[in-house]
């Protein structure tokens, strides 16, 4: 079977060597005679995996696990726009937001719900085409700074993240362990597992210690993060499976060269394609501005909605499939995580100078 390139958004591409190891072991889960789908949460079967998983996500982030708790939870990066505010923004304070996309945006809308709020920076004027700069003079006596790390339908990134002054708190579900960065700077790092860290199903949330002390006291419990520590994301029955294959991804990740060989190749992917935009004489154009480009998300556009349409054709076609744009930015995006190669990259690159070449 030929296997087609994935440029999903998400759910992503998984790497080909995880999903042969999660079929071997499908049925037969370290001779259990079982599934890991059907092992005890609380069995010392599964038990492994769910350290093993942590272990690697502080091994291959440099996470100070002295500082820090992991946790494994349920309901994506979404129920985190809920979480936050709930368990940490008070009357007396603020929640401040730098607004870089659609995913801010329904961050701040929750938040809302719960108490101030505050934009300190915002790109929406020019849809949302770079990373704005920030201000912090005013954030002094904020609750947080809420940032989005990648924006995963304008294709813009952080290069740089902020010094902030009060807890800095990143949703990094489209670019987490795809960069080395300082997880000292932030209070509160969370994401959906879907673009880079496995499948859709488990989010990892890793919060400063010291943070967690100011936790809200009067919130359900299964919504209080006190409670999942304390239980080891064990207080409910947990997505079993999707952190198996989490720990399987971060293994893999591991064997190839853990985070700087990864952040090289996501480099050197991510300029195959701005080249190819950039030399082809306009006709596409990329929609973020170059000083904020996403090595995750490659967005452009075509001269028009039907050019699009034909080259998302025959793009799949050729065996390459995800690439239509979101409706907020149209045109097209290429979602390059970190289980695209660069070999994929290329054979997209080699695609779009052959489909230029014939529409011109």
């Amino acid at each position: 079977m030929e296997r087609t390139t994935n440029f999903n958004a998400g759910p992503a591409a998984l790497p080909l060597e995880v999903l042969q190891k999660a079929q071997k072991e499908f049925i037969d889960f370290n001779e259990s005679g079982m599934s890991v789908m059907e092992l005890s949460h609380r069995s010392k079967e599964y038990e492994a995996v769910h350290q093993k998983a942590k272990s690697l996500l502080i091994e291959l982030m440099g996470i100070p696990a002295e500082d820090y708790d992991i946790l494994f939870l349920q309901g994506g990066a979404s129920l985190q726009f809920s979480m936050l505010p709930m368990n940490f923004l008070t009357p007396e304070k603020t929640a401040h937001f730098v607004m870089t996309g659609a995913w801010s945006e329904k961050a701040l809308a929750e938040t809302k719900l719960f108490g101030n709020t505050s934009v300190t920076a915002t790109s929406e004027a020019d849809n949302y085409s770079f990373i704005p700069e920030v201000d912090l003079s005013d954030v002094k006596d904020g609750a947080y700074l809420h940032i989005t790390s990648n924006n995963t339908i304008f294709g813009t990134q952080w290069q740089e993240f902020p010094n902030s002054p009060i807890p800095l708190v990143a949703d990094m579900s489209s670019d987490i362990l795809s960069r080395k960065i300082d997880v000292s700077k932030f209070d509160v790092i969370y994401g959906g597992a879907q673009k880079n860290l496995g499948p859709s199903g488990v989010t990892v949330v890793i919060m400063k210690k010291t943070w967690l002390q100011s936790e809200n006291a009067n919130v359900p419990k299964i919504l209080k993060y006190s409670t999942h520590v304390k239980a080891d994301s064990l207080y409910n029955t947990p997505p079993t499976f999707a952190i198996y294959m989490l720990s399987l991804v971060l293994e893999w990740l591991k064997e190839n060269g853990g985070v700087d060989a990864v952040e090289q190749r996501n480099e050197q992917k991510a300029q195959v394609l701005y080249s190819c935009i950039d030399e082809s004489n306009g006709f596409y154009k990329g929609h973020a501005r170059k000083d904020s480009r996403s090595r995750m998300n490659v967005t452009f556009t075509l001269r028009d909605d039907e050019l699009t349409k034909t080259f998302v054709q025959e793009a799949k076609a050729a065996k390459m499939i995800g690439l239509g744009g979101h409706r907020s930015v149209g045109g097209c995006r290429a979602s390059i995580y970190n289980a695209v190669s660069l070999e994929d990259c290329e054979k997209l690159a080699a695609f779009m100078k052959k489909f230029q070449q014939e529409n011109e």
